[in-house]
């Protein structure tokens, strides 16, 4: 059962977010959040003021008009910046700090690993990694990487 969107999104002229309400209520400056990035994308999303106060709940973004997902699809790619890793062709040694040159599908680039404690394991087998900059990358699926990525990754895990 399709139910009547209780906000709209528009932009203005400054390429921010407008949220309206169905009372007329009006916000600039909205910002989407994502409550689980990583293993629930489309899922739990919140609509945020320019004072971090919560506007809007989305429970499913599949369920909102097309014009609201492709404004917030926009306004989150702008904002997010995660990686995926898709070869780890060389490290710099096995032990930490130690610099990794890597493969992404943003193209290549290296990363520092500080320590071991900076790759996460995910659920449903991936990893998150973490670079000395604060710039997380992301290997969604570890059984995905050709063979030689994964050898080299073992030596950390």
């Amino acid at each position: 059962m399709n139910q009547a969107p209780e906000f709209s999104l528009t932009r203005d002229a400054f390429g921010r977010l407008v949220m309206t309400s169905v009372l007329g209520e009006v916000c600039v400056g909205v910002l989407p959040v994502r409550s689980f990035p990583i293993t629930a994308p489309n899922e739990a999303l919140a609509l945020v003021g320019p004072h971090g106060e919560e506007l809007a709940w989305i429970d499913q973004l599949d369920a909102q008009p097309e014009s609201v997902r492709t404004l917030i699809a926009e306004e989150l790619a702008a904002r997010e910046f995660m990686p995926e890793i898709v070869s780890i062709l060389s490290v710099s040694g096995f032990g930490t700090p130690s610099t990794w040159d890597i493969e992404t599908d943003r193209g290549a680039t290296h990363l520092t690993l500080r320590g071991e404690e900076y790759i996460r394991r995910l659920s449903g087998g991936g990893l998150l990694i973490t670079d000395r900059f604060g710039i997380q990358f992301l290997i969604p699926n570890l059984n995905a990487l050709d063979r030689q990525s994964r050898q080299l990754l073992d030596r950390f895990l």
